[in-house]
Protein backbone atom coordinates (compact mmCIF):
# COMPACT_ATOMS: atom_id res chain seq x y z
CA UNK A 1 0.00 0.00 0.00
CA UNK A 2 1.71 3.17 -1.14
CA UNK A 3 -1.27 5.52 -1.54
CA UNK A 4 -0.78 9.27 -1.62
CA UNK A 5 1.70 11.00 0.67
CA UNK A 6 -1.23 12.55 2.52
CA UNK A 7 -2.91 9.18 3.14
CA UNK A 8 0.39 7.67 4.22
CA UNK A 9 1.07 10.50 6.67
CA UNK A 10 -2.42 10.21 8.14
CA UNK A 11 -1.77 6.51 8.67
CA UNK A 12 1.59 7.26 10.35
CA UNK A 13 -0.06 9.74 12.77
CA UNK A 14 -2.83 7.24 13.51
CA UNK A 15 -0.27 4.51 14.26
CA UNK A 16 1.83 6.82 16.45
CA UNK A 17 -1.22 7.88 18.46
CA UNK A 18 -2.44 4.30 18.84
CA UNK A 19 0.84 2.85 20.08
CA UNK A 20 2.77 5.82 21.49
CA UNK A 21 5.65 5.60 18.99
CA UNK A 22 6.49 4.46 15.46
CA UNK A 23 9.62 2.97 13.92
CA UNK A 24 10.98 3.95 10.47
CA UNK A 25 11.92 0.39 9.44
CA UNK A 26 8.59 -1.11 10.50
CA UNK A 27 6.59 1.68 8.80
CA UNK A 28 8.55 1.30 5.56
CA UNK A 29 7.79 -2.44 5.49
CA UNK A 30 4.15 -1.99 6.47
CA UNK A 31 3.43 0.81 4.00
CA UNK A 32 5.56 -0.61 1.19
CA UNK A 33 7.80 2.43 0.69
CA UNK A 34 11.48 3.26 1.16
CA UNK A 35 12.80 4.25 4.58
CA UNK A 36 13.85 7.60 3.14
CA UNK A 37 10.21 8.22 2.15
CA UNK A 38 9.11 7.54 5.73
CA UNK A 39 11.85 9.84 7.05
CA UNK A 40 10.59 12.56 4.70
CA UNK A 41 7.03 11.94 5.95
CA UNK A 42 8.18 12.24 9.56
CA UNK A 43 10.04 15.49 8.82
CA UNK A 44 6.88 16.92 7.27
CA UNK A 45 4.71 15.73 10.18
CA UNK A 46 7.20 17.24 12.64
CA UNK A 47 7.10 20.56 10.74
CA UNK A 48 3.31 20.49 11.19
CA UNK A 49 3.64 19.81 14.92
CA UNK A 50 2.04 16.35 14.78
CA UNK A 51 5.02 14.20 15.77
CA UNK A 52 8.48 14.57 17.27
CA UNK A 53 11.25 12.62 15.55
CA UNK A 54 13.59 10.37 17.51
CA UNK A 55 16.57 8.29 16.43
CA UNK A 56 14.90 5.72 14.16
CA UNK A 57 11.30 6.81 14.58
CA UNK A 58 8.87 9.32 16.10
CA UNK A 59 6.23 9.76 18.78
CA UNK A 60 2.98 11.77 18.66
CA UNK A 61 2.70 15.35 19.93
CA UNK A 62 -0.34 16.06 22.05
CA UNK A 63 -2.57 18.64 20.41
CA UNK A 64 -6.08 20.09 20.45
CA UNK A 65 -7.19 16.96 18.57
CA UNK A 66 -5.21 14.33 20.46
CA UNK A 67 -4.25 13.76 24.07
CA UNK A 68 -2.93 10.59 25.71
CA UNK A 69 -4.98 9.13 28.55
CA UNK A 70 -3.83 8.80 32.14
CA UNK A 71 -3.94 5.01 31.67
CA UNK A 72 -1.44 5.26 28.80
CA UNK A 73 0.81 7.69 30.70
CA UNK A 74 0.94 5.26 33.62
CA UNK A 75 2.70 2.72 31.38
CA UNK A 76 5.22 4.92 29.54
CA UNK A 77 8.62 6.16 30.78
CA UNK A 78 7.69 5.11 34.33
CA UNK A 79 11.23 4.79 35.83
CA UNK A 80 12.13 8.27 34.49
CA UNK A 81 8.86 9.71 35.87
CA UNK A 82 9.46 8.12 39.26
CA UNK A 83 12.98 9.63 39.55
CA UNK A 84 11.63 13.04 38.56
CA UNK A 85 8.75 12.81 41.04
CA UNK A 86 11.05 11.90 43.92
CA UNK A 87 13.35 14.85 43.15
CA UNK A 88 10.35 17.21 42.81
CA UNK A 89 8.94 16.12 46.18
CA UNK A 90 12.28 17.02 47.76
CA UNK A 91 11.68 20.66 46.76
CA UNK A 92 8.75 20.88 49.19
CA UNK A 93 10.83 22.86 51.70
CA UNK A 94 8.64 24.27 54.47
CA UNK A 95 5.51 24.46 52.28
CA UNK A 96 2.31 23.60 54.14
CA UNK A 97 -0.25 24.18 51.37
CA UNK A 98 0.48 22.52 48.03
CA UNK A 99 -1.31 22.25 44.68
CA UNK A 100 -0.73 18.96 42.84
CA UNK A 101 -1.69 18.96 39.16
CA UNK A 102 -3.48 16.26 37.16
CA UNK A 103 -1.35 13.69 35.30
CA UNK A 104 0.74 10.66 36.12
CA UNK A 105 4.00 12.42 37.11
CA UNK A 106 2.18 14.74 39.56
CA UNK A 107 0.41 11.65 40.93
CA UNK A 108 3.84 10.12 41.62
CA UNK A 109 4.90 13.41 43.29
CA UNK A 110 1.84 13.17 45.56
CA UNK A 111 2.84 9.63 46.53
CA UNK A 112 6.40 10.82 47.30
CA UNK A 113 5.35 13.69 49.59
CA UNK A 114 6.22 13.26 53.29
CA UNK A 115 3.49 11.76 55.48
CA UNK A 116 5.05 12.72 58.82
CA UNK A 117 4.05 16.39 59.01
CA UNK A 118 0.89 18.46 58.47
CA UNK A 119 0.26 19.16 54.79
CA UNK A 120 -2.77 20.45 52.91
CA UNK A 121 -2.92 19.26 49.30
CA UNK A 122 -5.26 20.97 46.82
CA UNK A 123 -5.88 19.06 43.59
CA UNK A 124 -8.26 18.72 40.64
CA UNK A 125 -7.12 15.11 40.16
CA UNK A 126 -9.23 12.25 41.50
CA UNK A 127 -6.25 9.81 41.44
CA UNK A 128 -4.10 12.30 43.41
CA UNK A 129 -6.89 12.78 45.98
CA UNK A 130 -7.27 9.01 46.22
CA UNK A 131 -3.54 8.47 46.68
CA UNK A 132 -3.44 10.88 49.64
CA UNK A 133 -6.90 10.55 51.17
CA UNK A 134 -5.87 8.08 53.87
CA UNK A 135 -2.41 9.54 54.59
CA UNK A 136 -1.85 10.62 58.17
CA UNK A 137 -1.29 14.39 58.59
CA UNK A 138 -2.39 15.12 54.99
CA UNK A 139 -5.59 17.07 54.42
CA UNK A 140 -6.88 16.80 50.85
CA UNK A 141 -9.04 19.46 49.20
CA UNK A 142 -10.51 18.12 45.96
CA UNK A 143 -11.59 20.88 43.56
CA UNK A 144 -15.11 20.40 42.22
CA UNK A 145 -16.13 20.63 38.57
CA UNK A 146 -16.65 18.64 35.38
CA UNK A 147 -14.55 15.46 35.34
CA UNK A 148 -12.60 14.82 32.13
CA UNK A 149 -12.72 11.11 31.35
CA UNK A 150 -9.19 10.64 29.97
CA UNK A 151 -7.39 12.30 32.89
CA UNK A 152 -9.93 11.91 35.74
CA UNK A 153 -9.49 15.56 36.71
CA UNK A 154 -11.95 18.41 37.19
CA UNK A 155 -12.16 21.56 35.07
CA UNK A 156 -14.35 24.60 34.32
CA UNK A 157 -15.52 27.56 36.37
CA UNK A 158 -16.31 25.55 39.51
CA UNK A 159 -12.70 24.38 39.65
CA UNK A 160 -11.05 27.71 38.90
CA UNK A 161 -13.49 29.58 41.16
CA UNK A 162 -12.58 27.41 44.14
CA UNK A 163 -8.86 27.72 43.35
CA UNK A 164 -9.04 31.51 43.15
CA UNK A 165 -9.93 31.63 46.85
CA UNK A 166 -6.65 30.05 47.96
CA UNK A 167 -3.15 31.31 48.66
CA UNK A 168 -0.80 28.35 48.24
CA UNK A 169 2.83 27.88 49.23
CA UNK A 170 3.73 25.70 46.26
CA UNK A 171 2.23 24.42 43.00
CA UNK A 172 3.49 21.29 41.27
CA UNK A 173 2.41 21.53 37.63
CA UNK A 174 2.74 19.31 34.60
CA UNK A 175 2.34 20.21 30.92
CA UNK A 176 1.97 18.51 27.55
CA UNK A 177 4.75 20.67 26.11
CA UNK A 178 7.45 23.09 27.25
CA UNK A 179 9.54 25.40 25.04
CA UNK A 180 11.59 28.50 25.78
CA UNK A 181 9.59 30.47 23.23
CA UNK A 182 6.02 29.42 24.07
CA UNK A 183 6.41 28.40 27.71
CA UNK A 184 4.16 25.67 29.13
CA UNK A 185 1.30 24.41 26.94
CA UNK A 186 -1.58 21.94 27.12
CA UNK A 187 -4.19 20.85 24.52
CA UNK A 188 -7.41 21.74 26.36
CA UNK A 189 -8.29 25.38 27.21
CA UNK A 190 -10.26 24.26 30.29
CA UNK A 191 -7.20 22.43 31.66
CA UNK A 192 -4.99 25.42 30.86
CA UNK A 193 -7.30 27.64 32.93
CA UNK A 194 -6.96 25.40 35.99
CA UNK A 195 -3.18 25.28 35.65
CA UNK A 196 -2.80 29.06 35.22
CA UNK A 197 -5.12 29.71 38.19
CA UNK A 198 -3.03 27.35 40.35
CA UNK A 199 0.15 29.20 39.37
CA UNK A 200 -1.47 32.57 40.17
CA UNK A 201 -2.52 31.22 43.57
CA UNK A 202 0.94 29.85 44.45
CA UNK A 203 4.01 31.60 45.84
CA UNK A 204 6.31 29.04 44.19
CA UNK A 205 5.79 26.87 41.10
CA UNK A 206 7.69 23.72 40.14
CA UNK A 207 7.31 22.06 36.73
CA UNK A 208 8.07 18.35 36.61
CA UNK A 209 8.15 16.41 33.34
CA UNK A 210 10.00 13.85 31.23
CA UNK A 211 12.55 14.94 28.62
CA UNK A 212 10.16 14.31 25.69
CA UNK A 213 7.98 17.26 26.81
CA UNK A 214 10.78 19.68 25.92
CA UNK A 215 10.48 21.23 22.48
CA UNK A 216 6.85 20.11 22.16
CA UNK A 217 4.18 22.78 21.74
CA UNK A 218 0.49 22.25 22.39
CA UNK A 219 -2.56 24.47 21.84
CA UNK A 220 -3.01 26.52 25.04
CA UNK A 221 -0.23 28.44 26.76
CA UNK A 222 -0.68 28.73 30.52
CA UNK A 223 2.70 29.92 31.85
CA UNK A 224 6.02 31.44 30.83
CA UNK A 225 9.29 29.76 31.81
CA UNK A 226 10.12 32.75 34.03
CA UNK A 227 7.10 31.97 36.24
CA UNK A 228 8.78 28.75 37.42
CA UNK A 229 11.03 28.46 40.45
CA UNK A 230 12.31 25.10 39.28
CA UNK A 231 12.13 22.62 36.41
CA UNK A 232 12.65 18.96 37.32
CA UNK A 233 13.39 16.53 34.49
CA UNK A 234 15.84 13.73 33.73
CA UNK A 235 19.41 13.60 32.43
CA UNK A 236 17.91 12.57 29.07
CA UNK A 237 17.44 16.32 28.54
CA UNK A 238 20.90 17.47 27.36
CA UNK A 239 22.81 19.70 29.81
CA UNK A 240 23.20 22.44 27.19
CA UNK A 241 19.43 22.57 26.67
CA UNK A 242 18.82 22.60 30.44
CA UNK A 243 21.20 25.57 30.70
CA UNK A 244 19.19 27.51 28.10
CA UNK A 245 16.06 27.09 30.23
CA UNK A 246 17.96 28.07 33.39
CA UNK A 247 18.95 31.37 31.73
CA UNK A 248 15.22 32.29 31.73
CA UNK A 249 15.06 32.09 35.53
CA UNK A 250 14.23 28.65 36.98
CA UNK A 251 16.63 26.27 38.63
CA UNK A 252 16.84 23.21 36.34
CA UNK A 253 17.31 19.86 38.09
CA UNK A 254 18.20 16.77 36.03
CA UNK A 255 17.98 13.37 37.70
Amino acid sequence: MTGTAEERRREIVRAARATGAVDVTALAAELGVAKETIRRDLRSLEDHGLVRRTHGGAYPVESAGFETTLAFRATSQVPEKRRIATAAAELLGDAETVFVDEGFTPQLIAEALPRDRPLTVVTASLPVAGALAEADHVQVLLLGGRVRAGTLATVDHWTTGMLSGFVLDLAYVGANGITREHGLTTPDPAVGEVKSQAIRAARRTVFAGVHTKFGAVSFCRFAEIGALEAIVTSTLLPAAEAHRYALLGPQVIRV
